[in-house]
């Protein structure tokens, strides 16, 4: 059976669906529970921080890092063997220990997964400090369901700005021709808000994704026609971009507004792929 299929027999009908998309208004853990395949080749997604946003419940550290242990678990189950998944987190506080506390150390061994390598995310624009260091990263943690069996597309992630392309050693080029590779320090803009600064991706969600940190995540870590999950969609970046790059997505969220604002994207996202196939098709 299609693994759409499966979901949609799984969990019901979507709030939302397309041929390659499924969205579910509900909790992501509720919904995770139901599905018992491993149907999922990737996993990209960015929790709740536990710091206070509009779309969130403050709750102790320890249950906030239950709550995650929990999710986390379920995809490790329902990730097929070659699979990974991809944790965008923040900081939060910890009372008496840490004002700004990197969630990757208090997540990074609570599950099954191998943890394969931490990515650091710099951004330029961000909240100006004056009795500490103004924050300018954040991590993606990037765990494999088997340490010797994954997917990792290099040639589709290389950075093409090359200082020296046609620099050679013993008459040979030394850098890949497709550019070199992007290391573990991505330098990529954050989607800003403001009058004057706001992103063109901008939408109203507080705490969106960059598409094209997403494109990156997709591309490299994932094939074309594969399964991806964003227990969080949030505003749908995810969507967007895993769909645009030929692959498949189930998102859930538990906000009907932002479910709204994932439609929106993807209902236009389609209008542009029937307009450009439409202008091809006149063209030839």
């Amino acid at each position: 059976m299609d693994k759409l299929q499966y979901v949609k027999q799984t969990l019901g009908e979507p709030y939302f669906e397309t041929e390659n998309f499924l969205l579910y208004n509900m909790d992501a853990l509720e919904g995770m529970r139901k599905i018992k395949d491993k149907i999922f080749n990737l996993t990209v997604t960015s929790p709740p921080y536990n710091i206070g946003k509009e779309y969130e419940e403050v709750m102790p550290v320890s249950d906030y890092i239950n709550w995650c242990t929990e999710w986390i678990r379920l995809i490790y189950e329902t990730t097929e063997k070659n699979g990974s998944l991809l944790l965008n987190i923040g900081y939060l506080k910890v009372p008496e220990k840490g004002l700004a506390v990197p969630i990757s150390y208090l997540l990074w061994d609570k599950s099954d997964f191998y943890l394969m390598q931490e990515i650091v995310w710099n951004y330029g624009a961000g909240v100006a400090c004056k009795k500490k260091l103004s924050p300018r990263n954040e991590k993606i943690l990037w765990f494999l369901k088997d340490k010797e069996n994954y997917i990792f597309n290099l040639d589709d992630i290389r950075d093409k700005n090359v200082k020296y392309p046609n620099q050679k050693k013993n008459g040979k080029l030394r850098c890949n021709t497709l550019g070199k590779n992007p290391s573990d320090v991505w330098q990529i803009a954050k989607v800003t808000s403001g009058k004057n600064r706001s992103s063109k991706e901008r939408t109203a969600h507080p705490a969106q994704f960059p598409a094209d940190m997403i494109e990156r995540l997709i591309k490299g870590f994932s094939n074309k026609g594969d399964l991806v999950l964003d227990p969080f969609i949030g505003s749908g970046t995810t969507a967007e971009v895993a769909i645009n790059n030929g692959r498949k997505v189930i998102g859930f969220e538990v906000s009907k507004d932002y479910c709204d604002y994932t439609v929106d994207r993807i209902k236009r996202l389609n209008m542009q792929k029937d307009l450009y196939d439409f202008n091809l098709d006149k063209s030839q």
